[in-house]
């Protein structure tokens, strides 16, 4: 059975930083595409940063330059590095695995998701 289960959520004040993990089971991570998407009341679920199973990495401009992605393919686990948070940062976010080889921020590509972690960002 494909888990995925994210923690590391929090409240946190504008400009701090929070660490996201994702640990994954039941599939060969190692050859997944993953990602990390959030959504917003009201909004609709959006990319945030993904990273295809060769390491190679693509984030939303809005998180460019603050947030990081990466992947322990040992562990099975993905993180999500997020410095210098704002309030319009504020979302559940979720992890998701994709099985392809090349990631891409569009969250209707993935296969499996995560039941999603709320990051609050007080300003």
């Amino acid at each position: 059975e494909v888990q995925l289960v994210e923690s590391g959520g929090g409240l946190v004040q504008a400009g701090g930083s929070l660490r996201l993990s994702c640990a994954a089971s039941g599939f060969t991570f190692d050859d997944y595409a993953i990602g990390w998407f959030r959504q917003a009341p009201g909004k609709e679920r959006e990319g945030v940063s993904c990273s295809s199973a060769d390491g190679s990495t693509d984030y939303a401009d809005s998180v460019k330059g603050r947030f990081t992605i990466s992947r322990d393919n040992a562990k099975n686990t993905m993180y999500l590095q997020m410095n210098s948070l704002k309030p319009e940062d504020t979302a559940v976010y979720y992890c998701a695995a994709d099985r392809a080889y090349y990631a891409y921020l569009d969250p209707r590509l993935y296969d499996y998701w995560g039941q999603g972690t709320q990051v609050t960002v007080s300003s």
